[in-house]
């Protein structure tokens, strides 16, 4: 299964493909953060290498202000030197077997991130497979989750479509780094 996969639903139009989500050339890359927003391993420590200090020092403003950002939130900081205008940080939850609302939450963090973008009159919009790497979430599991969170979003606004036709999103992509994680997005999304 070579090569990117696109499906147009709801107006909008969802894409999978492996690559480096650094490179993207979109509004806005969606960060796998961890809570205290200060860069990690992972998308996490790349976004922020890539990016460069200004997403630090605003990921520091955003400390101050409110302490960080609890599992299934999102803020959002500019892309410093990315391509992207903007990185989205969320955090998603970390797998303990699946009975502690670990689904819940990272439906939230896609919600969340993506209702920033609009918010902000965001186009596109790049993720990376959330909790899947040292968070362990399994990636059957997170896949499901992940396209069903984008689909649930967008139909939501399809059918309460917002005043502002200038905030509909036109891309949401997931940028994924390895070739399982790959083909198991794919299957997910040739189902929807």
């Amino acid at each position: 299964m070579a090569g990117p996969l696109s499906k147009n639903l709801q107006g909008c139009t969802l894409t999978v493909c492996q690559g480096d989500l650094t490179r993207q050339t979109v509004d806005a890359i969606v960060n796998a953060a961890n809570s205290s927003l200060m860069g990690g391993g992972g998308v996490d420590g790349a976004i922020h290498k890539a990016g460069g200090p200004a997403i630090l020092e605003e990921c520091l403003q955003i400390r101050k202000t409110q302490g960080g950002c609890a599992a299934g939130e999102a803020v959002i900081t500019s892309g410093g030197r990315l391509a992207a205008q903007y990185v989205i940080h969320t955090v998603g939850p970390i797998w303990r077997g699946g009975g502690n609302n670990e689904a819940k939450i990272l439906t939230n963090a896609y919600r969340n991130s993506l209702q920033l973008a609009v918010d902000y009159g965001l186009k596109t919009v790049a993720f990376p497979s959330i909790s899947t790497g040292a968070y362990g979430y399994p990636v059957e599991e997170a896949a499901k989750v992940a396209l069903s969170a984008v689909l649930d979003f967008l139909r939501r606004r399809s059918e309460n479509p917002p005043q502002n036709s200038e905030s509909n999103l036109s891309e949401v992509r997931f940028v994924l780094f390895d070739p399982h994680t790959l083909n198991t997005y794919k299957s997910e999304l040739e189902s929807l």
